[in-house]
């Protein structure tokens, strides 16, 4: 009887040990990070994020937690993704554009995040809403075509920094924002927009060429100048040599066609460097 007691509560007692050892002990995932709350309150994390970890060398394993007292709740650790529900965005030239983007974002303060919106749910819900409201602003400081052109590029990257500043405050990072699609709604908008593109790319084509011709004419105006001042210079510098230079030119013109027929006396003053009169 002494000895089945003794097996009893043996027994009894390696359950109970069982139970508390259970109670104390959590696995942390590599992909999570830990928060262990006591009494609610956040009183320490187990594998938070660290920027430049290498996978594995993290605090990621076995935990101890006083049994009853703490529990532990998880935060994800990987690079997670925020859809942004299409908006209606009113650009700089007054055409309404459909914007469908999306962004994604990690939690790099698990204990901050906790203590603001306490769940990953929540989190998305404002970071999505500070996005949407911060895009729309932005987008609907730009032209219609600058949404199409690579300045979008730097457009994201100035709504990536003000949306980290205020998702700053949840505990969360945003690591990229991207414009899926920039449309007009289908239709007559969208085919005026189209002609209005076209009219300011033509207009634009008129100016360029006009600005080249007028550039033309100056080059070819200061190059005739400085031709004239070259030959005023040779003309002063050796009178001879620059008759002799502008009547060979002469020649060169007059006979250039083969074909041509000139009649002359022997004595015409044209044939003077021609038939080497020149200089007497």
């Amino acid at each position: 009887m002494t000895l089945s007691r003794n097996l009893m509560l043996g027994g009894a007692a390696l359950v109970a040990l069982l139970v508390i050892l259970s109670a104390s002990v959590v696995r942390v995932p590599e992909q999570q990070q830990a928060i262990i709350l006591q009494l609610s309150k956040p009183v320490a994390t187990v594998n938070s994020y660290e920027p430049g970890e290498n996978f594995g060398e993290t605090g990621a394993g076995l935990v101890f937690k006083l049994p009853f007292v703490q529990e532990v709740s998880y935060v994800d650790k990987r690079i997670l993704p925020l859809d942004i529900p299409p908006q209606t965005v009113l650009s700089t030239d007054q055409l309404r554009l459909v914007v469908d983007a999306f962004a994604r974002f990690r939690i790099v303060d698990p204990v901050k995040m906790y203590t603001t919106v306490r769940t990953e749910q929540r989190l998305t819900e404002e970071l999505s809403r500070l996005l949407t409201s911060l895009m729309r602003n932005e987008l609907g400081k730009q032209r219609f075509d600058t949404l199409l052109s690579p300045e979008r590029g730097q457009m994201m990257e100035t709504i990536q920094k003000a949306v980290n500043q205020a998702a700053a405050a949840y505990g969360a990072e945003i690591v990229d924002v991207r414009i899926k699609r920039a449309d007009l709604p289908p239709g007559t908008p969208l085919e005026a927009a189209y002609e209005r593109m076209r009219t300011a790319r033509q207009e634009e084509a008129l100016t360029i060429r006009a600005q080249g011709a007028k550039e033309a004419q100056i080059l070819r105006a200061e190059a005739d100048a400085n031709a004239a001042r070259t030959y005023a210079e040779s003309f002063g510098k050796d009178p001879d040599f620059y008759a002799f230079y502008r009547a060979m030119q002469a020649y060169r013109t007059t006979f250039n066609d083969g074909n041509a027929s000139v009649v002359m006396t022997p004595d015409n003053e044209f044939l003077r460097e021609f038939d080497g009169r020149g200089g007497r």
